[in-house]
């Protein structure tokens, strides 16, 4: 099968693209919703552009999966190598003095690449509606355990 230098059906963002990943802890358990998780989670990625190569741009972290945009450099890691990266890291760092017990997170994750700033847009919308329609919270602001760490306009 022969390489391809762009990803099939992406139009002009796909020398670049922001990819949606959602990742889930094992068995569903709540234990992310929290502002020891928010800052472990929110450290790691602050770091990946450095180590990874892997920006993120929104972010929102729920009881028992986060949804994140994300968005490569030349240089990084393959998608699946950083995803796994962090959720080890994570892991490893949510264990320490606290009842959390591994595994952590599912060995699975969804992703997919976004083909429009609209769909950037539509996206976002809905992730940060998430916590509204779980009854979390009244409204999207209200939610603590969500942001933005880079600015991955198209």
């Amino acid at each position: 099968m022969p390489e391809h230098d762009r990803l099939p059906h992406l139009g002009p963002f796909s020398r670049n693209p922001i990819v949606f990943i959602t990742a889930v802890t094992i068995d569903r358990h709540p234990i992310l919703a929290c502002d020891r998780a928010h800052h472990i989670l929110r450290d790691i990625w602050l770091r990946s552009p450095a180590f990874d190569g892997w920006s993120v741009g929104r972010y929102t972290i729920m009881p028992d999966h986060v949804h994140l945009f994300a968005r490569a450099t030349q240089d990084a890691k393959p998608l699946f190598r950083w995803v796994q990266s962090w959720k080890s890291l994570s892991s490893r760092r949510l264990m320490e003095n606290s009842e959390v017990r591994s595994p952590v997170w599912q060995r699975d994750y969804f992703d997919r690449y976004l083909r429009s700033a609209d769909s950037y847009t539509d996206k976002w919308n809905y992730v940060s509606e998430n916590p509204v329609r779980k009854g979390l919270v009244q409204s999207t602001t209200a939610w603590p355990w969500q942001g933005v760490l880079e600015d991955l306009s198209f």
